[in-house]
């Protein structure tokens, strides 16, 4: 088993969108090879946070970062790193299934073929191992010539994840990757990131209590206090400690439903 030291490290971080604070002090540590879950009420900034992993609210206009995000001791906001870097090393699974309207196999090898990979048989082993990390191969073994649309919604979401994994990054973010799906499909995509944390740091953004519980290493639990403050973590430790006795009055009544 890898050691699990620190992947990322958020150190007083604010995020802005203009003038307005989105998110004030957090402070977090991502431990590698294992599954960390941000919780907490709708509107509360949770994939906001996310999204400051990968440089994606670079993408909202007037967004700004105070504070430290590093990636294995590096800034990632430092005016010489590489976003295109990031990216690659900083997957990205969104809440709603988006398969390009590709082959189930162009779906996958569209991240290799970007990096400038074109043998044929070196896309041919990528594209199996990563429908196969993504426990997906058997079931599209058959068809990857077929367009990735046809699959379901599960199939859709299990081959985004395929598809980030083409790329071999060291970090899998997910923003609420469950909640388009039914249960069994959610519970394929569960067991699927267990596995998948023994190569990968995996963060996942859910409003599901239980799949939190389920599948996560560590929680952070995030709320505003009024309507326009900016989100703050409240609670950030061992899941099942934090599930059974959390140390905040706020994170029990969170997630034993009395708000939220």
């Amino acid at each position: 088993m890898p050691e699990n030291g620190h992947k990322f490290e958020l150190k007083d971080m604010d995020l802005y969108y203009g003038d307005f604070k989105v998110l004030e002090d957090v402070d977090l540590d991502i431990r590698k090879y294992c599954i960390t879950a941000i919780i907490g009420p709708s509107g509360c900034g949770k994939s906001s946070a996310l999204r400051c992993l990968n440089r994606m609210n670079d993408l909202v206009e007037g967004s700004r970062i105070e504070g430290r995000v590093a990636l294995d001791g590096e800034d990632i906001y430092d005016r010489n790193y590489s976003v295109v870097g990031l990216r690659k090393r900083v997957g990205m699974v969104f809440q709603k299934p988006n398969p390009f309207p590709k082959t189930i196999y162009d779906n996958v090898a569209f991240g290799p073929r970007l990096c400038g990979i074109r043998d044929r048989e070196v896309l041919d082993g990528i594209v199996e191992e990563s429908l196969k990390s993504a426990a997906l191969l058997e079931e599209v073994k058959d068809k990857l010539s077929t367009s990735a649309l046809a699959l379901s919604g599960g199939q859709q979401q299990r081959l985004c994840i395929a598809r980030v994994i083409a790329v071999q990054p060291e970090v899998i973010l997910l923003d609420e990757p469950c909640s388009a799906l039914d249960p069994i499909a959610t519970q394929r995509i569960e067991d699927l990131l267990s596995d998948l944390k023994s190569k990968y740091t995996i963060v996942i953004v859910t409003h599901n209590m239980q799949q939190a519980a389920r599948v996560s290493d560590y929680t952070a639990f995030f709320m505003i206090e009024e309507q326009g403050d900016p989100g703050k973590i409240v609670e950030f430790g061992d899941t099942n400690t934090m599930f059974t006795n959390p140390s905040d009055k706020r994170t029990e009544n969170y997630i034993t439903g009395r708000f939220g």
